[in-house]
């Protein structure tokens, strides 16, 4: 998988079309998927790398939503148990089931949140992930050794799932590949184009590698920009009320040592209106998230300063070894593109309290736009959107197989089998064999970029040449997940990457150093200054 693989694609396929997704995350590359294994002709083009937005800044985990359960949301919660136990059957390489405690304090927590916890298990049928239990204190500290302790009471055990959001979508751009989608990142929509009668017909483009323009015309346009979602629309129609409501989460990672054991802590109230989770991740703890609305979407956000201090003081309430700044190896702000609520006046207000169901809209130009949602209901959202976007189109009707689609990398390694029979390219799935086959080669790919991480030269060799990986900055933040685990590791192994990828992408010095100045400035949104 290639971009020049995907340039010939779209120089041999004649115009128009089938769709035409514009948006390389989560819900854009979902839709792809659907849409090509149907038989459909797609195109999906992403203006920066895929997953570069919201999809690749998460909290790593594939739920059901336990909050939206407090709230009354059933079918929202059903929809996303059963979409979460699809994502195991059809990514089990990636996707795997994690014990999340609930601590108890005050002696009506236990059945209180025991019998909501046994509830969502029942809700999940036979997508289920394990049992939900009561805990004895004891119990509780075996599974959380570094909870504190003072007026603990036990606890209460459900599980859920936990993925790696980015290396996951990487397997989906190939899998849409696979079946025929052709998709490109870093190429912009400039405009959208329409026919005699106003109907969106097309896209205007151009490739930010080369500077070159290009159009492609398409019997349907899908938008999928995520939190930009507003901005594609007001291209087609200036006058169209903005449907988006931006709210920032932030997550700060730590060492293991924060959160021992295999186990999550989820704490079910906080003081701003969410859940709180401490999650082992790639052999770090990662914490958040928060719910802070914004004024406006950008493609690089920023925590601010009551976000961190938040989650801080929080988590220093639950662990024995309360965190401070200067524990906090990497912090990471992701955009959650909301929908805006019917009525809901367009000031920011409390985006909490808001539903995080999809929304498919098609505006008067014949724009669809897909948006809301979450990680874990891509497929569910990308089926509607393809039935929806097929009708509109007129396209002949085909039936959704993405049920029991397997994700690219498949095998039915338990976790503990795959992480012995792979190592740390466990997560790789069945490419972990050719990226041994890259080490077996040449031994030195082996070599470890810092001592810190676990990631080996051979890995940006392998990003490079089949995972489109385009940037220092692709392969450190979503090839590799260097940047969101140690960000100050990240920099450092910065100019190794950067010698790996000029050679593979025929870089010169001028380009090198340009590609490492603009890694630095992203990094720095990473580091937390004590």
């Amino acid at each position: 998988m290639t971009r020049t693989e995907m340039w010939r694609r779209i120089d041999a396929h004649p115009n128009p079309w089938d769709m035409i997704v514009v948006g390389g995350g989560a819900t854009g590359v979902g839709v792809a998927i659907d849409a090509a294994s149907r038989g459909y002709d797609v195109l999906l083009l992403e203006q920066s790398d895929f997953g570069k937005g919201t999809s690749s800044r998460s909290t790593k985990l594939a739920h059901g939503g336990v909050r939206y359960l407090e709230k009354g949301n059933i079918g929202l919660v059903m929809e996303a148990l059963k979409e979460r136990g699809l994502l195991l059957q059809n990514a089990p390489h990636i996707v795997h089931d994690l014990a999340f405690v609930v601590p108890n304090y005050d002696w009506w927590e236990a059945p209180f949140y025991g019998l909501g916890l046994k509830l969502y298990q029942l809700l999940a049928g036979k997508y289920g992930f394990g049992t939900s239990r009561i805990l004895s204190k004891e119990e509780t500290l075996e599974h959380l050794p570094t909870l504190k302790t003072e007026g603990l009471r036990g606890g209460a055990v459900y599980y859920d799932g936990q993925f790696d959001d980015a290396r996951l979508l990487i397997h989906m751009v190939a899998t849409a590949f696979e079946q025929g989608a052709t998709l490109l990142n870093y190429v912009q929509v400039t405009e959208l184009t329409k026919d005699a009668q106003g109907f969106v017909d097309g896209v205007s483009a151009r490739d930010l590698e080369t500077g070159s323009k290009f159009h492609a015309s398409a019997k349907v346009v899908i938008n999928a920009t995520g939190a930009f979602s507003d901005l594609l629309r007001l291209n087609a129609e200036p006058a169209a009320s903005p449907m988006i409501v931006p709210s920032q989460g932030i997550h700060l990672v730590f060492d293991s040592s924060f959160l021992q054991g295999q186990s999550a802590v989820m704490v079910p109230h906080t003081s701003d209106g969410r859940v709180l989770f401490g999650i082992p991740w790639h052999g770090h703890t990662l914490v958040g998230t928060t719910d802070t609305p914004v004024a406006a979407a950008t493609l690089e956000p920023v925590a601010m300063e009551q976000e961190i201090e938040f989650i801080l003081a929080t988590a220093g309430q639950y662990l024995t070894k309360a965190p401070a700044r200067k524990d906090v190896l990497s912090v990471f702000a992701g955009i959650r593109p909301l929908v805006r609520a019917t009525g809901m006046a367009s000031g920011v207000g409390n985006t909490a309290a808001l539903s995080r169901d999809h929304v498919i809209h098609i505006d008067r130009s014949g724009l669809v736009t897909v948006c809301g949602g979450k990680w874990t209901t891509y497929r569910h959202m990308a089926e509607d959107c393809v039935d929806q976007a097929a009708t509109l189109a007129l396209l002949p009707e085909k039936t959704c197989v993405t049920q029991h689609l397997r994700i690219h990398g498949f095998h039915e390694l338990a976790k503990e089998e795959s992480a012995r029979e792979f190592g740390t390219l466990a997560v790789y799935g069945t490419d972990a064999h050719q990226i041994r086959k890259l080490i077996h080669n040449d031994s030195r790919l082996d070599e470890r970029l810092h001592a810190a991480l676990p990631y080996v030269k051979a890995e940006v060799i392998w990003a490079a040449r089949h995972e489109m990986a385009r940037t220092v900055e692709d392969a450190l933040a979503r090839r590799t997940r260097a940047l969101f685990l140690n960000a100050r590791a990240a920099l450092e192994m910065a100019p190794a990457v950067a010698d790996l990828m000029a050679s593979e992408l025929e870089w010169n010095g001028t380009m090198r150093t340009r590609q490492l100045a603009a890694f630095r400035e992203v990094a720095a949104n990473f580091l937390l200054n004590s």
